[in-house]
């Protein structure tokens, strides 16, 4: 998997270096490079599962743009995240910084709709940490690796855990639509995913945390359990993405 993902990483650099690469050469009905589309052409604000931020511009091409950002900061989420079975509240500290190659399709049609569609493709560096936190109470149940748990009193219980995508390049790919409001501003919706690899997890739960209604793996085993198949499972491997926001053209 890590010689795939190195393959990946090699071709999304290499698409952004390719467009990045234009020269006087490239003509494109009755569009030609010049240096001076290496000023940044805008700049945008962006929020969304990868924290909040933005990002710097440039459209070298009606068919092709560059973005370089930046998502950070800490986002909380309740029962947000489902992990093998498991709904989890989620508080997320993000560092994402990313370079993508923003291709649009229809760039030199005369419908703006059209002209708005992009694919995103590129590369980002992440230094994600997810902290997770379910509890329970009273007779509510929790599922751990298909089998059920509860409080042994009533009284909180709760499980806890770490999921880390660390100081890893990761790979992008995703789907892009920016509409203009005027000359100058505009909106913009996107969702994509990174390729990961598998993040690295921790679950814990409380003592008072025990197996019912027949289940009869210990909850530290379940725990266990779970924690392997998220460290080793497909579809883990990839982090999904979706943001919104704000865009100014000079």
């Amino acid at each position: 998997m890590k010689v795939l993902k190195l393959l990946v990483v090699s071709s999304a650099l290499s698409a952004i270096a390719g467009t990045a690469m234009a020269d006087s050469s490239v003509v494109q009905e009755k569009w030609a490079f010049d240096k001076n589309q290496l000023i940044p052409s805008g700049v945008r604000v962006e929020g969304g599962m990868t924290g909040y931020g933005g990002a710097i511009l440039w459209q070298p091409s009606p068919l092709v743009g560059l973005a370089l950002g930046y998502n950070g900061g800490e986002v909380s989420w309740r029962d947000s995240l489902k992990v093998d079975g498991t709904k989890y509240d989620i508080k997320m500290d993000n560092s994402t910084t990313y370079l993508n190659a923003e291709i649009r399709p229809w760039g030199n049609s005369q419908n703006r709709w059209a002209q708005a569609v992009y694919i995103p493709v590129g590369v980002a560096y992440l230094d994600n940490d997810y902290d997770l936190k379910q509890n329970v109470s009273g007779s509510t149940r929790i599922k751990i690796d298909n089998g059920f748990y509860a409080s042994a009193d009533g009284s909180n219980a709760s499980v806890r855990g770490k999921l880390k995508y660390a100081n890893t390049f990761a790979p992008y790919v995703g789907l892009g639509f920016s509409p203009k409001i005027n000359k100058n501003w505009g909106v913009f919706g996107e969702i994509g995913a990174y390729y990961t690899d598998n993040p690295v997890v921790e679950l814990s739960a409380t003592d008072n945390l025990i197996p019912v209604d027949g289940t009869t793996r210990p909850t530290d085993q379940a725990l266990k359990n779970s924690a392997y198949k998220i460290e080793n499972k497909n579809q883990y491997e990839w982090m999904p993405s979706a943001k919104l926001g704000v865009s100014y053209n000079f």
